[in-house]
């Protein structure tokens, strides 16, 4: 399963490649999924109604996966660990790379330089 990151579904919504295309193949294959935290940040971004009709038709067609006890719990690990090591990536970051270790996803994101600290993290490329 593949996982995009809110920075990636923002370019291929914006018809931005290489997202876009990826965006497409994954929706082709039925192998696309996001984060609860996504969506959230989609959702709160979208400022007109165009904007919104256009987040929800995408968010419509992808599995969205929760940031439930088990993703908690690594997320809270992952924070610790790098947090202790003075490489703080954001709590979002931290929610999202939780929910990515508890399912074995691939994460597919623009912002490598955070989530690449992320230990066992695997990250596709665009």
């Amino acid at each position: 399963m593949i996982v995009a990151d809110s920075d990636v579904l923002i370019d291929a919504l914006r018809g931005r490649e290489p997202a876009r295309g990826r965006i497409a193949q994954e929706l082709e294959k039925g192998s696309l999924a996001t984060t609860s935290v996504s969506v959230f940040e989609l959702l709160s971004g979208a400022r007109s109604a165009a904007a919104k009709t256009k987040v929800r038709r995408l968010l419509d067609a992808v599995l969205i996966l929760p940031f439930d006890e088990g993703a908690s719990e690594l997320a809270a690990e992952v924070r610790q660990k790098l947090e202790a090591k003075g490489s703080s990536i954001g709590m979002a970051d931290y929610l999202i790379a939780g929910i990515c270790l508890y399912r074995s996803t691939i994460l597919l994101t623009g912002n490598r330089s955070h989530f690449e600290r992320v230990p066992g993290l695997t990250l596709g490329p665009l």
